[in-house]
């Protein structure tokens, strides 16, 4: 294999460690590794596709890492996370047929919206209040997560803030709680989404597995780290990295 290949490699088990640990605890590391993968010389949907197949083990691994300290909270993930598929495979069809230029615009905009979103940070860890889990509760839960999944399956990028501040809002979980619902719901629907990639023949195989390899080692580490100990650096660092990001690839056409 040609050096540059290898020196590619690096960068991608690099650049996904840092998303999946970002992922894990917050949210917004698609945003490193979408932008990474188009620049790397992948076509936008090509991009999306590949992506997902990092996202699928890192989220994989996240879960097995929550469950092992006994974090979890079913049903209630498998009914929204259910939910969010159905709205995946939505959100993956748009993605598919959308315009390269216009996709890479609106990721643009979506990563200069989730910086602005990362620096005022409205999500609050509710700890000491009662958890919102009434029929009425789960069942407004599973509406919005079926369009929440519309957006996961379509660009992924900064899902996992959705998630989160909704979960809070309307369910009053806890941000650990939260995380280890989000990570599940990310997973499952992340499954819809593949398959359309895959039906489309969207995916790079090797690119994906490659960022697969970082991405789940990262998140395996999130899943078992304080949730509060990184808050600070992921925020400074996802402010300066994602605002260049954003800027590059807008103005990229």
């Amino acid at each position: 294999m040609p050096e540059f290949d290898y020196l590619e490699a690096l960068l991608l088990v690099a650049v996904g460690l840092v998303a999946g640990f970002i992922n894990t605890v917050a949210g917004g590391g698609t945003l490193l590794t979408l932008p990474i993968l188009i620049f790397l010389g992948l076509d936008s949907s090509v991009a999306n596709g590949t992506n997902r197949v990092s996202i699928f083990f890192q989220n994989m691994s996240s879960v097995a890492g929550f469950k092992s300290k006994g974090v979890s909270e079913f049903p209630f993930s498998i009914r929204v996370g259910l939910s969010a598929l159905v709205g995946a495979i939505l959100g993956a069809r748009i993605s598919v047929d959308i315009n390269n230029e216009v996709f890479n615009q609106i990721l643009a905009v979506v990563m200069i919206a989730v910086v602005a979103v990362t620096i005022f940070n409205p999500i609050k860890n509710p700890t000491e209040a009662l958890q919102k889990m009434s029929k009425k509760h789960q069942t407004l839960s599973i509406i919005v997560f079926f369009f929440i999944g519309i957006y996961g399956g379509f660009i992924q990028a900064g899902v996992g803030f959705i998630i989160l501040a909704a979960l809070t809002f309307i369910n009053n979980i806890s941000l650990v709680k939260a995380n280890s619902i989000k990570v599940f719901v990310v997973f499952t629907f992340t499954i819809a989404a593949i398959a359309v990639f895959i039906y489309e023949n969207q995916i790079d195989w090797v690119k994906g597995l490659t960022l697969a390899v970082g991405s789940s080692t990262g998140a395996w580490i999130a899943s078992r780290w304080s949730v509060g100990k990184a808050d600070v650096w992921i925020k400074r660092f996802m402010i300066v990295m994602v605002t260049v990001l954003a800027i590059s690839l807008f103005f990229k056409f």
